[in-house]
C-alpha cells in the first residue's frame, strides 16, 4: 500500500473505548514511523462550536410524513440523503427527543416530501410544536396506503422502513424507496445559517 502514497502507509490504529470496545480509525504514516501504541483520539469539540461549523453547510429541506393507524404525522428534516442505488435506499436523522418520532416509527410506510423553494412556511410549520401540522393552510392528499403527500413538493419518495439505529442523540432511519413522483423544473428549498433560502444557479 505504500507506493500509491509516496512512502506512506495507511494504518489502522486501535484504542480501547470507555466500555472496553476496540475502536479503529485510519491515518497516514511514513513507512519508517512506528505506530504509537498509546495513540489517542482528539477530544470532541463542544456543542456550540459544532453547531457553528455545521451552520456553514447548506442542506436541502424535506418533510417526512406518515399515517400510522390512520393518523397523519410529520416532521421537518434537513438531514435527508441518498444511501444506495441498488437497492434504492435513502436516509434521514431524527432527534431521540422528538415527540413525533414514537408515532412515526410505527408506520409501515413513510413519504419524503422534497420541499420546493416557495415552501419555507411549510417547513417552519412542520418544525413547530403544539399545532396540528396538517390543518389549514397545509394542503395535502393521501397517497399509496394512505401515506400523506404534501401538495406542491418538488418530489415525493414513498418508502418502507429498512433499517433504524440509534446514533448519539439521534436516530438514523433508512428507507427502501418503493415509489416516486417528481415535478419537473422545481427549485429546492435550502437551509443555511439558521434560515431558509433558495438555490441560484451560476
Amino acid at each position: 500500500m505504500g507506493g500509491a502514497t509516496g512512502g506512506a502507509v495507511m494504518t489502522a490504529v486501535r484504542d480501547e473505548g470507555p466500555e472496553g470496545r476496540a475502536e479503529a480509525w485510519l491515518r497516514l504514516v511514513p513507512d519508517h514511523e512506528p505506530v504509537p501504541v498509546d495513540a489517542k483520539r482528539a477530544e470532541p469539540v463542544a456543542g456550540e462550536e459544532f453547531r457553528r461549523a455545521l451552520a456553514v453547510h447548506a442542506a436541502g429541506v424535506v418533510v417526512i410524513t406518515a399515517s400510522p393507524e390512520g393518523v397523519p404525522v410529520g416532521l421537518t428534516a434537513t438531514s435527508f440523503s441518498s444511501v444506495s442505488l441498488t437497492p434504492p435506499l435513502v436516509s434521514f436523522y431524527v432527534a431521540q427527543s422528538s415527540a413525533t418520532w414514537p408515532l412515526l416509527r410505527e408506520a409501515d410506510l413513510f413519504a419524503v416530501n422534497v420541499l420546493a423553494s416557495h415552501q419555507a412556511d411549510l417547513a417552519a410549520r412542520f418544525a413547530r410544536k403544539g399545532i396540528d401540522r396538517f390543518a389549514h393552510p397545509t394542503s395535502w392528499s393521501q397517497g399509496h396506503e394512505g401515506v400523506p403527500l404534501l401538495d406542491g413538493a418538488s418530489a415525493h419518495l414513498v418508502c418502507r422502513p429498512h433499517h433504524i439505529v440509534e446514533v448519539g442523540d439521534h436516530v438514523l432511519v433508512v428507507g427502501l424507496v418503493t415509489g416516486t413522483d417528481v415535478r419537473a423544473g422545481g427549485r429546492p428549498l435550502l437551509y443555511h445559517q439558521g434560515r431558509f433560502g433558495r438555490f441560484l444557479a451560476h
